[in-house]
């Protein structure tokens, strides 16, 4: 806390309009930095998803969220929809997996949104691990892609999965476990976005030193 403040007081020194300094790169850049820095080491409360219903075939659709697996790390979440518990429609299902470090899975919120028409949404929930006790252990990567391998095989045969930046390393070790095993849970179709945060940070930082506020606006109220 004491070094995010300390970012957070230095950037609004450097922004202030009385400032001249913050009218130079330099003083941009380090502005931006310390902005940067601040954003990313600020601790942010979980929101919710906030999906309370969906159009299919051009009707509203109740949508409804329930926990279908919970481990010490994270539970596995789907979105219900009101109708449909018995899968008459013949949509496929999907495994969504958000990041981990330092990221909600509501981050994802317009991508469930997106996919709810469509799709049985399922999607790896996070917990922050500073609230997980001791004694539940450690998490590594091999218990990453066991959770992910835990998760596909609650949702069973013939699903797909859709990892988001960081998730994707596990998610393609999970399923190459599967695969070489000849799991019957193995995913159909496995799509992944390994770059999509990293450059919205950058552009981040070239929004705050172009001074564009309005860009640096939408990516804090997004993230």
């Amino acid at each position: 806390m004491p070094p995010r403040l300390a970012a957070e007081a230095n950037h609004l020194i450097l922004v202030h309009p009385l400032n001249p300094m913050g009218y130079t790169p330099a003083g941009r850049a380090m502005a931006a930095a310390c902005k940067i820095f601040e954003s990313g080491t600020r601790h942010y409360q979980k929101p919710t998803f906030g999906l309370t219903s969906t159009e299919i075939d051009g009707e509203a659709v109740a949508v409804h969220e329930e926990v279908v697996a919970r481990l010490p790390f994270g539970q596995l979440k789907r979105f219900g929809r009101a109708g449909d518990e018995t899968g008459a429609l013949g949509h496929p299902r999907l495994l969504i997996v958000a990041p981990l470090s330092g990221h909600f899975s509501a981050l994802l919120r317009d991508t469930v949104l997106v996919m709810l028409p469509n799709h049985y949404v399922y999607i790896a929930d996070w917990r922050d691990a500073a609230q997980v006790p001791l004694r539940e252990g450690t998490f590594d990567l091999d218990d990453y892609i066991d959770y992910l391998m835990d998760f596909l095989s609650v949702i069973g045969p013939g699903c797909h999965a859709l990892a988001i930046c960081q998730p994707s390393v596990p998610l393609l070790a999970a399923v190459a476990h599967l695969s070489a095993e000849g799991d019957p849970v193995t995913p159909r179709s496995m799509t992944m976005n390994l770059d999509r945060h990293v450059g919205a940070h950058m552009r981040l930082y070239q929004n705050l030193l172009r001074g564009d506020g309005d860009g640096a606006d939408q990516h804090r109220t997004f993230y």
